[in-house]
C-alpha cells in the first residue's frame, strides 16, 4: 500500500513528540495498514519505540468502523470479532475481546469511554480517522484527547488522519508534524452506456429494477471488454445484494471475483 512510504516519518513524529497529522488520499491503506503497524502485528514493519497498549481507531460512521475492522483482520489473515486480534465497537454492539490489539470504534463510543474513564485504561494510540469531517462529538473528542494526554497521560500517542489537504490547522492543534504520501493518477477513459429503455427515477429508497438489470448487464461488458475489476456504486446494500443476484444468475450461479461495489 503507498502509506509504506510514510511509515518511517510516522514512527519518528510519534517516537519523538508522541503525535503526527497522517495526510494520505482514499485507499492509501491510512485507515488499514497504519493501525496494526502501530499495534505492532506486521513483523516485518516495526512499530514505534515504546509502543504498548491498544491501537484505537475512531470512525465517524458505524458502516465505517464494521468494514475497517473486517479488512484489518483481513490483512491479517484472520476475521474480526472478540477471539481475534482486531474487534470493533459501536452502540449497542461490541465484537472485541481482551486480546485485541485494534479496535475500531466510532466517535460516540469513545466520547462515551471518555466520560467514564479519562485515561482510556489500555490504550497506547488513539487515530482519529477522516479529522476533516468536523462535527461536534469529533471536535469534543479531540478537545478531550489533548486535556488527557497533557494531565493524565502524556504517554498517549494522538494521530489525526486525513485525506484532505488542509492539514495545517490540525498539525497546529497537536503541536505534530505532517506525514503522508501523494495518490496516484490514472487515466480516466469514459463509455457511455445508456439503459435500452428509459428508467424510472428513483423516489427515496425505491429503485426502478431495470436500472439495476442495467448495471448488471454493464458490468459484464466491461469485464469482457477490458482487464481488470470492475467497481459499481450502487445506492445502498439492497441494490448490491440484488446486482451481485443478477450477475450471479447470468454466470451459472457464481458471482465474478472481479466486480466489487
Amino acid at each position: 500500500m503507498p502509506v509504506r512510504a510514510a511509515l518511517p516519518d510516522l514512527r519518528a513524529a510519534l517516537e519523538t513528540v508522541g503525535a503526527a497529522v497522517l495526510h494520505s488520499p482514499p485507499g492509501t491503506g491510512k485507515t488499514t495498514l497504519v493501525p496494526p503497524v502501530l499495534a505492532g502485528l506486521f513483523p516485518d514493519l516495526p512499530a514505534p519505540a515504546g509502543a504498548t497498549g491498544r491501537v484505537l481507531v475512531v470512525e465517524p460512521r458505524r458502516m465505517t468502523v464494521r468494514a475497517a475492522a473486517r479488512r484489518i483482520a483481513w490483512l491479517l489473515g484472520e476475521e474480526a470479532g472478540p477471539r481475534g486480534r482486531v474487534g470493533w465497537t459501536v452502540r449497542g454492539e461490541r465484537r472485541t475481546g481482551p486480546d485485541a490489539r485494534v479496535e475500531v470504534v466510532t466517535t460516540g463510543v469513545l466520547l462515551r469511554r471518555l466520560h467514564r474513564d479519562p485515561e482510556l485504561p489500555g490504550v497506547g494510540t488513539v487515530l482519529l480517522d477522516e479529522c476533516h469531517e468536523r462535527h461536534l462529538d469529533a471536535d469534543t473528542a479531540m478537545a478531550f484527547l489533548l486535556d488527557v494526554r497533557t494531565v493524565l497521560r502524556p504517554d498517549l500517542r494522538l494521530i489525526a488522519a486525513s485525506a484532505t489537504t488542509d492539514t495545517a490547522l490540525w498539525a497546529r492543534l497537536l503541536e505534530a508534524p505532517v506525514v503522508g504520501v501523494r495518490g496516484a493518477s490514472h487515466p480516466v477513459e469514459e463509455v457511455w452506456c445508456p439503459p435500452p429503455r428509459p428508467v424510472r427515477p428513483a423516489r427515496g429508497t425505491s429503485v426502478d429494477p431495470a436500472l439495476l438489470g442495467h448495471v448488471a448487464e454493464t458490468a459484464l461488458r466491461a469485464l469482457g471488454e477490458s482487464p481488470g475489476d470492475v467497481l459499481c456504486f450502487l445506492p445502498g446494500t439492497g441494490e448490491i445484494h440484488r446486482v451481485a443476484a443478477l450477475l450471479a444468475d447470468r454466470l451459472g450461479g457464481r458471482a465474478p471475483p472481479r466486480v466489487r461495489a
